[in-house]
């Protein structure tokens, strides 16, 4: 019996070395010539390392811990300020059909089951109708939630570009992008790089750990797919030191945030001109930021200019595949941004493409009128939008 546990032991630690060795070999992750020995750090030359990544863990918890801080002790004073607050709404009154059909059925029946649930309950069809609108409405985040994290992001994403514009401003590969692959791979990485990517990535670390409780839009999965492929994107151009292509990417990605979670903010406080305003900043910085220097710049830089160094390895081609990914998900908020100026300027904004809006009761009056719960939303275009 004893034989065996060593002999399993044995193969599964076999395994593990097999698989580590296949998944860290040089031909993957390095182009032709180039080993990992070569990127062995030297007086004068430190490299980026796996073993650096184990320092997003305690970043991430810090930046959590700040969050909360920042949540209930800072954004609260700033919301009264501005007049921020929640509105206040009707609870459903308790009724346990209602509530079995709403948590096992639908939130949203259609007229054929309100019909059905109004005899069940003795109830109107009007009654039912309103009373699912109120129960809607007790499981939608409030303002001052979304007030919450939109600051919290827009302070983020401006410190973020901030710092990102300190460390890359005096670079040669700013201004030039040929120089992102001199020397490639053997370039020596700078602390400014170091914590750059260390903080964005647990930034984006922090967000996938608060997606349970943040507010959930339209394009959660969407959203989710983002965070993963950026985080993907870091972690691999970490490794393989694509550290310069790879601050200039985030940087590019900041500069549109900082105008989305800034006219949330305002929208929330309802500076409708001032939002619109924002808006329309956010779409020209979101299309020539996104939709221009990302792919006809950076991604043109990673695709065409390493070829003019060293043959393609899969590395190369991983690493231009997830900006293709980013690229198509830029492509489908885009598309979202477009469709809302539209509306903006046929004066039909009412909401966002994403967003998921209080519902509002009618008056007696216009109830006797049109026999039905009336849906309105009085927010602006960057209510709940990317």
């Amino acid at each position: 019996m004893c034989v065996c546990v060593c002999v399993c032991v044995c193969v599964s630690v076999c395994n593990r070395a097999m698989l580590s060795e296949w998944f860290w070999w040089d031909r993957l992750w390095l182009p032709v010539n180039v080993t990992w020995a070569d990127l062995e750090d030297k007086e004068d030359q430190v490299y980026a390392h796996v073993t650096h990544l184990y320092m997003i863990l305690p970043i991430t918890v810090l930046l959590l811990g700040l969050r909360v801080l920042f949540e209930r002790l800072i954004a609260p004073p700033i919301a009264a300020a501005l007049g921020v607050k929640d509105k206040v709404h009707r609870r459903a009154s308790n009724n346990p059909t209602l509530e079995q059909y709403y948590n096992t059925h639908s939130k949203h029946p259609t007229k054929l089951c309100v019909r059905g649930l109004s005899k069940k309950v003795s109830w109107t069809e009007l009654q039912v109708e309103r009373w699912f609108c109120r129960r809607r409405n007790q499981d939608r985040p409030g303002v001052l939630k979304k007030f919450r994290e939109a600051s919290w992001r827009f302070v983020f994403y401006l410190c973020a570009f901030l710092g990102g514009l300190v460390a890359l401003y005096d670079k040669p590969w700013f201004y030039d992008l040929h120089e992102v692959w001199a020397g490639f791979p053997k370039q020596t990485m700078l602390d400014s790089q170091y914590w750059y990517y260390m903080i964005e990535m647990s930034f984006y670390s922090s967000l996938l750990f608060s997606v349970a409780v943040d507010v959930k839009r339209k394009d959660f999965k969407e959203q989710l797919v983002h965070h993963w492929a950026t985080l993907t994107l870091l972690t691999f151009s970490w490794c393989a030191n694509y550290i310069r292509i790879g601050t200039l990417v985030m940087l590019v990605h900041d500069a549109a945030d900082i105008f989305l979670e800034s006219g949330k903010v305002f929208n929330y406080a309802r500076w409708l001109r001032t939002c619109n305003t924002i808006f329309i900043l956010f779409m020209v910085v979101f299309m020539v930021t996104r939709l221009i220097i990302f792919p006809f710049w950076l991604i043109h830089c990673s695709w065409v200019y390493p070829l003019e160094q060293f043959q393609p390895f899969f590395g190369y081609y991983f690493f231009n595949t997830m900006l293709v990914i980013l690229l198509l998900l830029h492509v489908f908020w885009a598309s979202l941004i477009l469709r809302m100026v539209i509306k903006l300027m046929s004066g039909e904004m009412k909401g966002d493409e994403r967003s998921d809006e209080e519902e509002e009761e009618e008056s007696q009056d216009e109830v006797q009128n049109h026999n039905h719960t009336h849906c309105d939303s009085a927010e602006g275009p960057l209510a709940n939008g990317h």
